[in-house]
């Protein structure tokens, strides 16, 4: 990505985070999906966030087993659509299990107001670890990862898409930074270990890092996928957070002032600050 130059004097706009726990039954999900968007625009909501695998995800025998369709012939994309345009919101879909040439990804949508998909994105880090015993995770078992980071633009504001484990990575989001960006999204399927541990501090730290809000909106609740931890957050620049959605199903609800990525970058002006290094590894 090239560096672009910065403006972020559009107007406030709100933002919602959904949160709750997906399964294999796409119809359910979408409609559950539907309820809790039109709960958040009728609160105010202009861009509405749902989490990773919103629609759909399933583990058999401890692998990933989402029920997945093309891009143009998923039902859930086609739904979803169509409520944006119906509302006249934008939605950020976390995330879809889609098959593409012969291949599963893991797929992020930004669709506009008149329901037209805008930006895609393919999550880059594939979570493979081990937590303990029976309890190992490999998602590049189930999906081919990305390999191409992806700027959007939601209210005159260039924004990063990412995607739960690409959390772990912050040169994703400095990069994003460097080229502009001022929002950066992570819809997420946390695990309740790690987002225990560690969700609140990594998602608090990309925006600090970055001086940039980050939206991101998380699965929660207990099922035959796994016990998710919830707590969807809308983070401003200087790291505070403007609203944590909790444990239960539902959706939380900010209002993004890009004014003030401008001026968390003007008195921490941490990404013109830096520096090119060079690095020498000691012999062995």
């Amino acid at each position: 990505m090239t560096n672009k130059p910065l403006s972020f004097d559009t107007p406030s706009f709100n933002v919602a985070c959904i949160q709750y726990y997906a399964s294999a039954d796409i119809d359910a999900d979408i409609n559950l999906a539907e309820q809790l968007m039109a709960d958040a625009v009728a609160a105010g909501a202009e861009l509405v966030v749902l989490p990773e695998l919103c629609a759909g995800p399933a583990i058999t025998d401890s692998k990933m087993q989402p029920v997945a369709f093309p891009p143009e012939k998923h039902p859930a994309l086609e739904r979803l659509c169509a409520f944006a345009r119906a509302q006249l919101v934008e939605v950020l879909i976390g995330s879809l299990a889609v098959k593409e040439n012969g291949q599963l990804r893991n797929r992020s949508f930004h669709v506009d107001r008149t329901g037209r998909v805008i930006a895609q994105y393919d999550k880059i880090h594939m979570f493979d670890i081990d937590l303990g015993p029976g309890r190992s995770y490999r998602e590049s078992m189930t999906f081919t990862p990305g390999d191409q980071d992806v700027l959007t633009r939601t209210h005159g504001v260039s924004a990063g898409m990412a995607i739960c484990y690409d959390l772990r990575f912050p040169e994703l989001f400095r990069d994003y930074a460097m080229a502009g960006a001022g929002i950066l999204f992570l819809p997420a399927a946390f695990t309740q270990t790690t987002g225990e541990a560690h969700w609140h501090s990594l998602l608090r730290a990309r925006a600090i890092e970055n001086g940039a809000y980050v939206i991101a909106a998380g699965q929660c609740g207990s099922g035959p996928n796994g016990t998710m931890f919830g707590h969807s957050l809308i983070i401003d620049p200087w790291g505070c957070v403007l609203a944590d959605a909790g444990a239960d199903e539902g959706f939380c609800l900010a209002a993004v002032n890009p004014q003030e990525i401008r001026i968390s970058r003007e008195k921490i002006p941490a990404l013109s600050n830096r520096r090119v290094y060079r690095m020498e590894l000691p012999e062995r």
